[in-house]
């Protein structure tokens, strides 16, 4: 999927006009509400298809969007579209304003504590609950275990969520690869 960015996935028929809901991967309604060109990526497909967004709509209370794909008229064709991904270009990235980031630049970016500098971690994944949240692999070293009768060093990896606010993550610097975090006490352990 190089060069292209997941905007969304279908994930059931809406009504019996042919309608989709999908869940969305990001955060530019425009993208399911603008008219215009997107492409499909059905489940365990390679190549992508064309598709033009006809109309389409926040569905409150269920943290969805319903869309109306040209050519989808029917409920039997929109089931036949559950689980296909919504893609577009990664050329068509909307412009950000200041300490605003495409969640998925930031990716594999190391975390450090920034009193101390102290490596955390990796972001791994970026989760929507309401307001984003951060998930860092913790970076664990010295473990130590026996296997097959011998001493080795292995790491041990956790996973925990980081609310991505600027009172907890004041300092992303994309360039040099650096995210700092000032998390409240215990939150590193709770997770």
């Amino acid at each position: 999927m190089d060069g292209w960015l997941e905007i969304g996935k279908i994930v059931a028929p809406q009504g019996m006009k042919g309608e989709l809901r999908v869940y969305s991967d990001t955060d530019f309604p425009e993208r399911f509400e603008k008219p215009g060109k997107r492409w499909l990526l059905r489940e365990n497909a390679t190549e992508l298809q064309e598709v033009e967004l006809v109309k389409g709509r926040f569905l409150e209370g269920k943290n969805l969007y319903v869309i109306q794909l040209a050519g989808v008229n029917y409920r039997d064709e929109a089931e036949d579209l559950r689980g296909c991904k919504l893609v577009v270009p990664e050329s068509d990235r909307p412009e950000l304003g200041e300490d605003e980031y495409h969640l998925m630049d930031l990716l594999g970016v190391s975390v450090f504590m920034q009193d101390d500098g102290e490596l955390i971690g990796t972001v791994v994944d970026l989760i929507n609950a309401g307001n984003d949240l951060l998930e860092v692999r913790l970076k664990r070293e010295g473990l130590e275990e026996r296997q097959e009768g011998k001493n080795s060093k292995t790491q041990k990896h956790k996973n925990v969520l980081i609310p991505f606010v600027k009172e907890i993550v004041p300092v992303v610097d994309l360039e040099s690869g650096r995210i700092e975090i000032t998390p409240p006490i215990g939150l590193l352990e709770i997770n």
